[in-house]
């Protein structure tokens, strides 16, 4: 699968090191995803590590030299001087070494530089993030815990291992995490201090689902792909915390988010009312159901033989999140910025307005569902933002990534404060 561009990566330069791990061949997976997200990666094996995976496997998937050797100075796995090693690790914005071994995690605690990848750890400047891979009962062994400890301290950012089998047939914790784990670990680090630094961010995703027996439901056709690029948005912004209150918990979570499963509109009005206490921002993007049945079956609704046999549905109102928060807003002041989404299959425009001003919003943004290469069920949505002063901003087809960032930029400069003048 490809990987799609991620702007947080866009030209930065990401120092991976390789360690002797048997997980080794899953870095070559990671170094070719991050060079597709637009990272510039600069792969740095050590000795045990060439043993498992060769050189050029790296250089094939990156298109950049790989480092191999501290005393050779030449193309051919050496460093173009003998103190390049000083400028890889200037210029990185981070260092990953993943997987890390026992043996290196024990170089890193200890401050050894025996090899050209603890020797650029110790030079390095930028943040260091290392995911432990190690057999057996290795990682939970008394003085590989210590040394974890010491790192940490240290601040460096530890990821932590999988629970699973190892290649000795052992079962435990120490499997190195699947590509799309470790990228979204680098996320975190790569968005410190960015526009919503500090900021606590509350994001619902997902069609709601509202029974009428044990089996059957209504819903909607809203996958939750919108909600959750919002989250993944706000934790490439640097949000301190992002709470996804999810009705589609068939995506998987944004690394960094605190995910709330929900199902019915009830479910999600309580987890919103428990979370927006102390929010900064509240992006409603869920397709919550305006309906629910008014009984719901104990047991499951049966047909009989007779040809005309349907049962009656009786619906009744659920409440509306919205209208619910603009009056606890008023009352405390959380969440400070709300954002509504409205799906609209005809006054688009005019529809949406109406929302937002009936629901206080700061923003709304407005969908058109009739589109088939938007909204419900599809990477992409073509969107038109309107604010509470009458601003309205067409976005054209773009990635739901894409119009996350452009919604979280827009919240960002909401709470941002207002410009001292002159």
């Amino acid at each position: 699968m490809t990987q799609q561009k991620i702007t947080l990566f866009d030209n930065k330069r990401i120092i991976l090191g390789v360690t002797g791990s048997i997980a080794a061949y899953k870095a070559v997976d990671l170094a070719s995803k991050l060079t597709q997200a637009g990272a510039k990666v600069d792969v740095l094996m050590t000795a045990a590590a060439q043993k498992f995976v060769t050189p050029l496997a790296f250089q094939s998937v990156t298109g950049r030299p790989v480092y191999t050797d501290m005393w050779q100075a030449d193309s051919s796995g050496g460093l173009p001087t003998h103190i390049a090693h000083v400028g890889l690790a200037e210029g990185a914005d981070v260092l990953l070494i993943a997987p890390c071994t026992a043996n290196t995690l024990a170089k890193i605690a200890h401050g050894l530089a025996d090899d050209l990848l603890s020797l650029t750890t110790l030079a390095a400047r930028c943040p260091l993030v290392i995911a432990p891979a190690m057999d057996g009962g290795m990682y939970e062994s008394e003085v590989t815990q210590f040394n974890l400890r010491v790192v940490k301290g240290r601040g460096v950012q530890v990821i932590e291992p999988d629970e699973g089998r190892f290649a000795s047939g052992l079962v435990g914790k120490g499997r190195l995490p699947e590509t799309p784990t470790l990228i979204g670990h680098l996320r975190r680090v790569l968005g410190r201090g960015g526009t919503l630094n500090g900021r606590k961010i509350v994001v619902t995703a997902g069609g709601t689902r509202e029974a009428i027996d044990p089996v059957r439901y209504i819903s909607n056709r809203s996958s939750g792909k919108q909600g959750y690029a919002l989250a993944q948005a706000a934790l490439d912004a640097g949000a301190k915390t992002v709470v996804l209150i999810s009705a589609a918990q068939h995506l998987p979570a944004p690394v960094g988010a605190t995910v709330v499963p929900v199902s019915s509109a009830a479910e999600m009005l309580y987890a919103v009312l428990e979370h927006i206490a102390s929010a900064d921002a509240l992006l409603m993007a869920a397709a919550v159901a305006d309906f629910t049945p008014e009984h719901v079956a104990a047991q499951k609704i049966k047909k009989s033989d007779a040809p005309n046999d349907a049962p009656t549905l009786a619906l009744t109102r659920t409440p509306d999140i919205l209208l619910v928060v603009k009056k606890r807003r008023a009352d405390t002041g959380f969440p400070r910025v709300v954002v509504g989404f409205a799906a609209e299959s005809h006054n688009l425009l005019a529809n949406a307005r109406a929302k937002l001003e009936r629901k206080g919003l700061h923003l709304m943004v407005a969908n058109d569902i009739t589109a088939e290469d938007a909204g419900f069920e599809v990477d992409t949505n073509r969107v038109v933002l309107l604010d509470a002063a009458g601003g309205q901003e067409s976005l054209d087809l773009m990635s739901k990534a894409a119009v996350g960032e452009m919604i979280v930029r827009r919240v960002a400069a909401l709470l941002a404060p207002p410009t001292q003048k002159e």
